[in-house]
């Protein structure tokens, strides 16, 4: 997402804590380094309730994550929160299917794009 729109303020966050300051997995960087994707200086950080408030949008990868996403939400906020894709993003850290993974996020980070560039500023 950040390449397609380098405009817009991204940031990543998973709903546990285990990894909490760590990079990106390694198996993850080498598939997405081999699409030209540098994720070295990410660090893994856990989403909080103050995430409502700092963003305009917030995405979860699979059903899962966004009801613990949700279960976060401060009493009144009503910050949207979306899925990234139709059907759930696989961990590929479980599957070991780095490109799979890949390729589903590129195609649902188009089709969030357009999405996000078809709704109007509230």
């Amino acid at each position: 997402m950040r390449g397609l729109a380098p405009d817009l303020m991204l940031d990543s966050a998973g709903t546990g804590g285990w990894h909490v300051g760590d990079p990106p997995y390694g198996p993850m960087q080498a598939a997405a380094r081999a699409r030209g994707i540098d994720l070295s200086d990410l660090r893994a950080r856990q989403f909080t309730a103050a995430d409502f408030a700092a963003f305009d949008l917030i995405v979860a990868m699979d059903r899962q994550n966004f009801a613990d996403i949700e279960r976060l939400r401060p009493a009144g906020n009503d910050t949207a929160v979306r899925l990234m894709a139709e059907m759930d993003v696989p961990d590929p850290y479980y599957t070991s299917d780095f490109d799979g993974a890949l390729d589903m996020i590129e195609d649902a980070a188009k089709r969030l794009l357009a999405d996000i560039s078809a709704t109007p500023v509230r």
